[in-house]
């Protein structure tokens, strides 16, 4: 066979996984976007009724909807650079630490990466309960409820999301930052560069295509946080105030039985993940990024 064929064929058998773990799904999501698919159609006793754009026209016409669109890009925003800033300062502390006090922090920081979401959601519920939680006891707040308040509740959940995630940007960063020649940082600091500066002049141009792909990853993840917000909020919070897009995609297909409603969300979402991934990718490129 013709050499421009042999890549392919490596890559065949992945393809074939993807196409029926990614493709599909997604392909059955858009389907049933365009239908009036109720719990009368899923249990048989209706037809499913072909609505076309029906239901985007009522998710664009319901304000709640740009509420929460809102909501979730501002809370996708903080947890994306709150993530980014630990995460860097931490990969950059691991090569000023000993050898003992950097493996206690990656094991520390890799433990919080193992953890499974509803255990370190509800573990974070009880370190600020408002009755037994030790927070309120170190600060003096009494018996305050973190899950009360709309910002409080978004920067309760926000800082589980960041503990959760930083690890991802913490060890890939380190890596990168390991790969950096190291007389280049000495040239740096030879001609008195702060570390701050040998940062943002030296490391963080050598590093960015590492940076690009931890910030695309941490986008993706971010803005489709569905169990943070679940456990922690009670599924939105109060009057659904600390809803997602993920969590009312939840709440329209499965509480209300609206399921060509709730896949008509998924898709909005998909399209904003894939314009965000490549209108950065694109401004990277006409920069002349390599990635």
């Amino acid at each position: 066979m013709s050499g421009g064929w042999t890549p392919w064929l490596y890559l065949a058998p992945a393809l074939v996984v993807l196409g029926g773990l990614l493709v599909y799904p997604i392909y059955q999501l858009g389907l049933i976007s365009f239908f009036q698919y109720t719990q009368a159609q899923v249990s048989g006793g209706e037809p499913a009724t072909f609505e076309g754009f029906g239901n985007y026209a009522e998710l664009f016409g319901d304000p709640q909807f740009w509420q929460v669109l809102l909501a979730t890009v501002l809370f996708a925003a903080a947890c994306v650079v709150s993530t980014l800033a630990v995460g860097c300062a931490l990969a950059v502390l691991l090569t000023r630490v000993r050898a003992l006090p950097r493996l206690a922090l990656m094991l520390a920081a890799l433990g919080a990466w193992a953890t499974p979401a509803v255990t370190g959601s509800t573990v974070w519920l009880f370190l600020f309960d408002p009755d037994f939680g030790p927070v309120n006891r170190m600060l003096g707040l009494g018996d305050h409820s973190w899950t009360y308040g709309r910002i409080s509740a978004f920067l309760l959940v926000l800082l589980e999301v960041v503990w959760c995630s930083f690890p991802f940007v913490m060890v890939t960063v380190y890596a990168g930052i390991r790969a950096v020649p190291a007389e280049v940082l000495e040239a740096a600091s030879l001609d008195g560069a702060s570390q701050w500066r040998i940062w943002r002049s030296v490391l963080a141009p050598m590093l960015r295509p590492i940076l690009v792909v931890v910030t695309i990853q941490s986008v993706i993840w971010d803005f489709k946080v569905f169990t943070q917000i679940y456990v922690m909020t009670n599924g939105g919070g109060i009057a659904g105030q600390n809803l997602v897009l993920n969590v009312y995609a939840y709440q329209q297909a499965f509480a209300s039985s609206q399921y060509g409603l709730g896949s008509a969300i998924g898709v909005v979402m998909l399209l904003i993940l894939l314009a965000v991934t490549l209108v950065y990718l694109r401004l990277l490129r006409r920069q002349g990024e390599e990635l």
